[in-house]
């Protein structure tokens, strides 16, 4: 309690960031899910012949693993809020929609006959008799859609929405339970301060209750709106994936773009899950720069003929074929760093010892398959599981894992075997071991800022300013400064900071 006490007066004000953005993105979404829902409702409990199959599709819509519908999005409408309150609204749809229906259709009809008595037009019997006594079933409703929204809204960190999951996200990547409770217990709360809340509005005239609703949810939507319409300054978006080692990347890159043009602003969108995200982003003009790495590119992003895989395996610099393949597709590769952040198999010093295991192709010697936890990405790749089958003939009792996860399955024994990357803190934290792959497997990864074409010809000066890491940052400094992240608890812009001015490559302030 007293590191969650702590943590929370370090943090206090990035908590209180996150959370207006996580109540901004919940009123919103669940004002446009009302907007939707409310009149679906009213119209099928008129129309009983289409009230199922307008069910069946507000079912089916709720089903949709949330991470696939917010890369289904990411294409279409980009990242940030956008496809996190599209998600949201599609989860909310189903219990307002079903509770207006089923409020609607249960009212006694002794109540709209004694209406029809008095001839009452079927507006003025909705708004005087039927949604006065359907309230209590609708507000259950949304009480229940809003509980749904709250939580399913930690999720829009992935894509750069912000809210409360930015703190969940970076306590499970960091391993750090302090960070990850407080965006949790803040989230829990706030679900449980809107519930009572909704609770109260069933009191209330009904009028008065959506009136509220609309109220907030449309103060939150004009903050957000007035933010998006209101002049600024130059923005370049800069991305990363899931992890410290990104962060600190986009950190350097922000600090030395902005250090180049005084007029540009950079907006950094941290944590995202997925190369596929980030890619996409990229491509349609939603963020202009993320770090990757050579390997990735020649891997999964672009095709490789069978003349440059041959060269990438005997050991060529895969750098300018993914540079060259890149540029096929408009992308372009500023210069890569000098470490080789490659793919690794990892396993704890003591086993390793125990079986005196030092090579990957040493791994054949068990004869039952070995206890492996790889991350969706790792065990998906050709580079990866796929390779590890293929080239040396082997095979694991594989558990897919959340990247961030899988060094705690090592360290607590759930599993022998987990993929990382040569760089990794974990590595020296855990006491683990990455085995030799003496069979050349995994390719060089050299990173590098990825970026469109036409935006580094419209931007000469932040691909000048990119490029001053070139050929710098060692694999035991890169190691250090994602220890000193993970473990130490430092932030990442500091120890982007403190490199780059060792380095001298960033000015002081005058």
């Amino acid at each position: 309690m007293q590191n969650l006490w702590e943590t929370f007066l370090t943090r206090r004000g990035d908590l209180l960031a996150a959370l207006g953005e996580h109540i901004q993105l919940s009123l919103i979404a669940l004002l446009l899910a009302l907007l939707i829902a409310v009149p679906l409702g009213i119209w099928a409990q008129n129309h009983p012949r289409f009230a199922g199959a307008l069910l069946q599709v507000t079912g089916v819509l709720q089903t949709i693993p949330s991470l696939a519908l917010l890369g289904l999005l990411i294409p279409i409408v980009g990242i940030g809020t956008a496809p996190a309150i599209i998600a949201l609204v599609v989860y909310a749809l189903l219990p307002i929609f079903q509770n207006t229906y089923t409020g609607l259709h249960e009212i006694d009809p002794a109540y709209t006959e004694a209406a029809d008595a008095f001839g009452m037009s079927k507006p003025l019997k909705l708004v005087k008799v039927q949604l006065p006594l359907a309230m209590p079933v609708i507000i259950g409703g949304i009480r229940t859609a809003t509980v749904l929204i709250i939580g399913t809204a930690t999720l829009a960190a992935l894509v750069g929405g912000g809210g409360l999951g930015t703190f969940i996200l970076l306590g499970i990547n960091r391993n750090d339970t302090t960070l990850t409770l407080l965006g949790a217990i803040a989230a829990a709360l706030l679900a449980l301060v809107f519930s009572w809340f909704i609770a109260r509005l069933q009191k209330w005239p009904w009028r008065v209750s959506v009136g509220v609703l609309a109220a907030l949810a449309l103060a939150f939507g004009g903050t957000a709106v007035y933010q998006a319409i209101a002049p600024q300054p130059e923005t370049i978006v800069v991305a990363g994936k899931l992890g410290s080692e990104p962060e600190i990347l986009i950190n350097m890159y922000k600090q030395l773009i902005e250090q180049a043009d005084a007029n540009v602003k950079v907006s950094l969108k941290p944590n995202f899950g997925q190369t596929s995200f980030l890619f996409n982003a990229l491509k349609s003009k939603k963020i202009d720069v993320y770090p990757e790495f050579t390997g990735t590119v020649v891997t999964s992003l672009v095709k490789p003929t069978a003349k440059q895989n041959q060269a990438i395996a005997n050991g060529a610099d895969s750098y300018p074929i993914a540079e060259k393949l890149l540029n096929q597709q408009q992308l372009t590769m500023g210069k890569p760093m000098k470490y080789n952040n490659t793919y690794a198999v990892v396993v704890k010093q003591d086993f390793a010892k125990a079986h005196q295991i030092t090579k990957l192709s040493q791994l054949n010697q068990f004869a039952t398959p070995l206890k492996a936890g790889f991350d969706l990405e790792f065990n998906s790749r050709q580079d990866g599981y796929k390779g590890i089958q293929s080239l040396y003939g082997l095979t694991f009792n594989v558990k897919t894992l959340d990247a961030s996860l899988r060094y705690q399955a090592l360290d607590g024994g759930q599993v022998q075997v987990t993929d990382g990357y040569s760089t990794d803190s974990q590595i020296r934290q855990y006491h683990l071991l990455a085995l030799k792959d003496d069979k050349q497997l995994f390719p060089v990864y050299r990173g590098a800022p990825l970026m469109r074409q036409d935006f580094a010809k419209a931007h000469p000066q932040v691909v000048k300013a990119l490029n001053q890491l070139a050929n710098r940052i060692t694999e035991p400094e890169m190691q250090e400064m994602n220890y000193q992240v993970n473990v130490k608890g430092q932030s990442a812009a500091k120890v982007a900071k403190a490199y780059l001015k060792a380095h001298g490559l960033l000015k002081e302030a005058r």
